[in-house]
């Protein structure tokens, strides 16, 4: 065969090698079906693509979508598409009717575990001054915490921690990036308002798949919008 059409076999393949837009819209719709963050590396996998070519086209998405509806966030480890903030409005006309919040007593209980994690019932009772079995079930059913084992100490206490979808939630990447508090300032009853007004000034994330949802009713103060 003439090397000329040897060339021109190999042309297409080069091309679509070169074609980095098959990439871009591969991760594009992953991301947009994923009901999670996912890392590069898991988008590698699925694409079958190079960590380093998934990380140039996760940065095209990202210019791309800076001035659109959807915007790509970097939150909990990974990437994830969510509603602009221009947007936000309307999301939340949309996905949020009035019973889907937390009360203040459960805004508190979270920022709580939040800063303190793990933390046993016990001691978010300890800071609050009141019983916790209400908000703590009611952020377990909003799957803001989770049990996360028990303290070596008598009677066993499970303890409590936070979990990704309380990261996506509030746009962040890690706890690292919720606001500095200074705990050792304050004293265990003055604890409450200081950390919930550091949490309220994270803002929430909405996410393209999330659906309205109805929290248990909190029997301790009224309902407060998480944004």
């Amino acid at each position: 065969m003439p090397a000329d059409d040897v060339a021109s076999e190999a042309e297409p393949v080069q091309e679509e090698l070169l074609d980095t837009g098959g990439l871009q819209r591969s991760i594009e719709a992953v991301l947009f079906v994923a009901s999670e963050a996912l890392s590069i590396k898991t988008l590698a996998k699925l694409t079958g693509a190079e960590e380093s070519e998934v990380t140039v086209a996760l940065q095209r998405i990202d210019e791309e979508f800076a001035g659109r509806g959807l915007v790509l966030r970097e939150v909990a480890g990974g990437y994830r598409f969510a509603s602009s903030p221009a947007a936000r409005a309307a999301v939340e006309a949309y996905l949020l009717p009035p019973k889907t919040n937390l009360s203040p007593a459960a805004l508190e209980t979270l920022a709580i575990v939040a800063y303190n994690e793990p933390v046993t019932k016990a001691q978010i009772e300890e800071i609050r001054g009141v019983s916790a079995d209400s908000v703590i079930a009611t952020l377990l059913d909003r799957r803001f915490i989770i049990e996360s084992g028990r303290r070596e100490s008598p009677g066993r206490p499970l303890l409590y921690k936070t979990t990704s979808d309380f990261l996506e939630s509030f746009g962040l990447n890690s706890l690292d990036d919720l606001p500095a508090v200074d705990l050792d300032a304050l004293q265990p009853r003055e604890v409450e308002l200081p950390m919930t007004q550091a949490l309220l000034e994270v803002p929430l994330e909405t996410t393209p798949d999330e659906a309205p949802e109805t929290p248990p009713d909190d029997q301790e103060a009224g309902a407060l919008s998480l944004a």
